[in-house]
């Protein structure tokens, strides 16, 4: 005997669900006494990576900009980088040699959400890159946009 068990719809899932994907509005609200307030304290990734990726784009055009980790430490050493974009999948050995690199510089290093792939698309090219390093940020707001959005 086979029991068949009926596939729930998106609403009987989860009230806030519309359609497959949950609505940014219902996620990022809390209900106090019958109102919604909106949740500031966190950005949703996806805009904030839609964000960085505009940024980056324009960074490329109008800026400088280096690709690659080994570019990007002679650039450390030297001192000219003034901000380290890492993707997520970087190896962690590069990642920390990085890390302490923009440490002794006191550069900004930002932690990019999304694979080296992305990171590729998000700068124009179409090969992977492991990490950024800007020298000029060029028209973009980038250094300061970043700076505040990311609490490492």
């Amino acid at each position: 005997c086979f029991f068949f068990f009926k596939q729930k719809t998106a609403y009987e899932m989860q009230r806030g669900l519309v359609g497959s994907e949950m609505c940014i509005r219902d996620r990022y609200q809390r209900r106090v006494h019958g109102d919604y307030q909106i949740d500031q304290g966190r950005m949703p990734k996806k805009i904030a990576t839609e964000n960085i990726n505009a940024k980056l784009g324009i960074v490329m055009r109008s800026g400088k900009a280096l690709l690659g980790h080994s570019q990007g430490l002679k650039a450390l050493r030297k001192g000219q980088v003034k901000m380290v974009i890492v993707s997520s999948n970087c190896p962690n050995l590069r990642k920390s040699e990085l890390e302490y690199y923009c440490m002794l510089s006191k550069t900004q290093i930002y932690h990019y959400m999304g694979t080296n792939t992305d990171l590729g698309a998000a700068c124009g090219r179409y090969h992977r890159v492991s990490c950024v390093s800007i020298l000029e940020a060029g028209d973009s707001d980038i250094l300061g946009a970043v700076s505040g959005s990311q609490t490492d």
